[in-house]
Order: C-alpha cells, then sequence, then structure tokens
C-alpha cells in the first residue's frame, strides 16, 4: 500500500490537483494558499488585532453565514413552491402547516432574511467609524454600497412571495417609489427629456415601475418576477460580488484596523 500510495502521489493526475505537499512552513503554507480556489481568499498572515472581536463584531463573516442559510432553505424551499397566484398562497400556508421540517425551514429563511438586513447595516457601520474605505480599500467599499442595495432587493423581492394582502399592498406602495426614478420613472427628475415627436420615451407602461411589475400594477407577472430576481438573478450578482469582495479584502491586506 505504501508503494501504491507513493506511485499515487508522484502521479500526473495527483500533481494536477494537488500543486505542492503538506504545508510545513511559512513558504508552504503561502504556496497551499495561493494555489487553492477556496483558501486563496484569506492572505496567509494577518495582524493581531485584525482578527479581535472588540471592532470587527465578525458582522462581515456573520452576514455571509446568514447568506449560506438563505441559499440553502432557499433551495430546499423552491421544491415546495409554485410562483402562481393560484398556488402561491396556499404553498406558503402549507409549508407553515407542517410546523417542524417545512415549517421550520420557512421560518429560517424569513428571519434569516431580518437578521442578514441587520447584520449588513452593522457591517457597513463598522467599517464607517473604522475608516475602512479609505484608500486603497475605496473600491471595496463601492463593491459593499452595491451587496448592501442587493441585500434590500433580496428582502424587497421576496417580500411578495407569499401573495397574501400585506404583501401585495406592500409591494404595491414600495413599487410606486420607482415612479419618481431619476430619468427612468414617469414622475422622476429627467423623464420629460427623452422625447419622440413630441411623445415621451418614459411613461406609466415604460418607466422603472414597468419594468419591476412588468405591468402596470400587482399581479400574476409580477409574481414570476419577483420570483427570479429572488431566486435566481440577484443571488447570483450576489455571490459574483461577495467572491470579489472577498478577494479585495485579501489583496488590500486584510482586514482592517480601527484608525
Amino acid at each position: 500500500m505504501g508503494r501504491i500510495g507513493k506511485y499515487i502521489r508522484e502521479g500526473q493526475v495527483w500533481g494536477s490537483v494537488f500543486r505542492h505537499g503538506i504545508p510545513r512552513d511559512r513558504r508552504t503554507r503561502a504556496m497551499a494558499v495561493l494555489t487553492n480556489v477556496f483558501l486563496h481568499l484569506h492572505p496567509v498572515a494577518v495582524r493581531k488585532s485584525g482578527i479581535r472581536l472588540s471592532f470587527t463584531w465578525c458582522m462581515g463573516g456573520l452576514t455571509f453565514f446568514l447568506y449560506l442559510v438563505e441559499v440553502v432553505t432557499g433551495i430546499l424551499l423552491m421544491f415546495y413552491y409554485r410562483p402562481t397566484v393560484e398556488y402561491a398562497y396556499f404553498d406558503i400556508q402549507a409549508m407553515r402547516a407542517s410546523g417542524i421540517t417545512l415549517g421550520l425551514m420557512r421560518e429560517l429563511h424569513r428571519w434569516g432574511a431580518h437578521a442578514m438586513v441587520i447584520s449588513i447595516w452593522l457591517h457597513m457601520l463598522r467599517v464607517f467609524l473604522t475608516g475602512s474605505y479609505k484608500p486603497p480599500r475605496e473600491f471595496n467599499w463601492c463593491v459593499g454600497v452595491i451587496l448592501l442595495v442587493l441585500t434590500l432587493l433580496l428582502s424587497f423581492t421576496g417580500y411578495l412571495l407569499p401573495w397574501d394582502q400585506l404583501a401585495m399592498w406592500a409591494i404595491t406602495v414600495g413599487s410606486m417609489m420607482a415612479r419618481a426614478t431619476p430619468f427612468l420613472g414617469a414622475e422622476g427628475p429627467g423623464a420629460a427629456i427623452f422625447q419622440i415627436g413630441g411623445v415621451p420615451l418614459v411613461h406609466l407602461g415604460s418607466d422603472a415601475r414597468f419594468g419591476l411589475l412588468a405591468g402596470t400594477m400587482v399581479g400574476p407577472n409580477a409574481l414570476l418576477r419577483f420570483y427570479v430576481l429572488h431566486c435566481i438573478f440577484i443571488p447570483f450578482v450576489v455571490s459574483i460580488l461577495i467572491g470579489l469582495h472577498f478577494w479585495r479584502v485579501r489583496k488590500d491586506g486584510g482586514i482592517s484596523g480601527p484608525l
């Protein structure tokens, strides 16, 4: 067995997967990190002050953990939810009636979303108070702001999926704000600039609210569009930006300390 193991470890297949041996010193540990698709997001060495709970609060890591909880529970809930006006409300009620299984999973998804919004706000507050948005980290601060907006959009798009009166009227009121979008909202500043033959290009049937709801009011088209945005499009963009965010933290010297 020893010869076989040695033959495997010295083979081409093993070498293509594992580019180095067991990390035993600082140099081999650095190589292990730099050549691993998962570990390369983390620095080889960090300052002792960079891992203290006194100022980081671990809110960035906690937000990422809650995002993973949302992804796992969301994928499992997708097997039991149908995004149609005939079944959406009853599917949610059936999940709640399951209690220990689907009911618990749905509540984990719901309260995890609330906790994620709170944790990302606290993370942004810590970054601001410690001056971690300053050079050379200004690009990563912009990425974090985009992630904050996308997190709020995830919460907003998921609000309609239960298809109850609270969700419908909340989305109706919330989507009305899209009318005031600059240049893209029918009632927003600059909307009247874009005209052809005196006819405005941006109106109630082509503005930002119409694009969000796929119509002029909350209905079946809005439910399907919010479902796709909530389950596919926004999580896909968020996952890419989270990877970029972690990578930039490493390239900028690890977790920043207080001023």
